[in-house]
């Protein structure tokens, strides 16, 4: 079946952000902020903000576990836009180009408290035709749900739906529900690959 619409990740396909943009400036040292964020687990915590958890509660459940590093979490989500380096402009570049010819839809892990201020600060959200937000929705990708809430919502056929991830997992259940897929690496060439595809 021929692609009509693409679904986008944006965390490391469109949008560059990494807490360490900003707490290796507040360390001044590679290997003591490594081993604050490992310490912190700050993974997994920032995921289930991702799924709906407030910042407010996630930031004092973290302060209480670990007192020690009671102000350099109370900096994580107050400092949060720093953390927000910019777009990925190779790709941001593509859509466009993309948007003469396809639906463009958005399907991100993201808390709904700080989505806004990338939706804000970026204009290229303009171009998606809808974006779906995990934490707005209380689910969190790879779960199979948030990628039916995105077909139901907009009324996709996954067969002619391309999904572009950077998280191999999400790739996984994309192409388990029949979508087809590009997982986005450090590598990967974007334009090449859907050039490649006949989408370019």
């Amino acid at each position: 079946m021929e692609i009509t619409t693409i679904i986008f990740d944006f965390g490391g396909v469109l949008v560059d952000w990494n807490p360490r943009y900003f707490y290796r400036r507040e360390f001044g040292d590679d290997a003591a902020m490594e081993a604050f964020l490992a310490h912190i687990g700050w993974e997994e915590w920032n995921l289930q903000q991702d799924k709906g958890r407030s910042l407010a509660e996630a930031t004092e459940l973290l302060q209480r576990q670990f007192p020690d590093y009671h102000s350099k979490i109370q900096l994580f989500y107050e400092q949060w836009d720093k953390m927000l380096k910019g777009e990925i402009p190779e790709n941001v570049a593509l859509l466009q180009e993309l948007k003469q010819k396809y639906k463009l839809y958005g399907l991100t892990n993201w808390s709904a408290e700080t989505f806004p201020i990338a939706l804000e600060r970026f204009s290229f959200f303009k171009l998606f035709d809808g974006i779906v937000v995990s934490g707005e929705e209380k689910l969190v990708k790879p779960d199979e749900k948030i990628f039916r809430v995105i077909l139901e919502r907009y009324h996709l056929d996954p067969k002619s739906t391309l999904f572009i991830d950077d998280n191999r997992n999400n790739i996984d259940t994309a192409k388990g529900i029949g979508f087809s897929t590009i997982h986005v690496t450090e590598q990967t060439d974007l334009r090449h690959e859907l050039h490649v595809s006949g989408l370019l």
